[in-house]
């Protein structure tokens, strides 16, 4: 059979280890609207959970779906986030420039240094070099450059207040 004549295939299917961290990365940027949503709204984290659960667990942007959200990872970072917020409030604060508490910070960058607060606190297995790539991807996603190397020092910083006892890699 020639090449030209052999059946067409299609494209190997993806690693489960890739399904598994495109999913944690949607259930990232779900978190993030989920914080940003719980504030403006006041609703409680299991509302929440339950209406991602419900109407937003595959996430989209232009109508391409990226990934199903690992609503595990999901549940436990909205967990986090709202049990340990006043330490990540505080923390975030403390590396902020002074004359620019988080109240002063966009409401989206809340929510993103809330949910990346809480993997640091509450996962402390999950490298803090993927949360930093990550979170950086997700204020990408909402802001220009500007933002997302805002993101990408204040997340730097939160890690080392955060996690004080973790070795620094280089």
């Amino acid at each position: 059979m020639s090449d030209e004549t052999a059946p067409v295939t299609d494209a190997p299917a993806p690693r489960k280890q890739d399904v598994s961290r495109r999913a944690r990365s949607a259930a990232r940027l779900n978190g993030v609207q989920a914080l940003y949503q719980m504030e403006m709204t006041g609703a409680d984290w299991q509302t929440i959970v339950a209406e991602f659960r419900d109407h937003r667990a595959i996430q989209e942007i232009d109508d391409e779906e990226l990934a199903k959200a690992d609503r595990k990872h999901f549940r436990k970072l909205l967990e986090g986030a709202v049990a340990e917020q006043t330490r990540i409030d505080r923390a975030v604060d403390g590396v902020l420039k002074s004359g620019w508490p988080l109240k002063r910070i966009d409401p989206t960058l809340r929510a993103l240094f809330r949910a990346a607060g809480a993997e640091f606190v509450t996962m402390p297995k999950v490298p803090h070099k993927v949360i930093i790539n990550e979170y950086v991807e997700v204020a990408k996603a909402f802001f220009e450059t500007e933002e997302s190397r805002f993101a990408n020092a204040v997340l730097d910083a939160l890690y080392r207040e955060l996690r004080p006892d973790t070795p620094s890699e280089a």
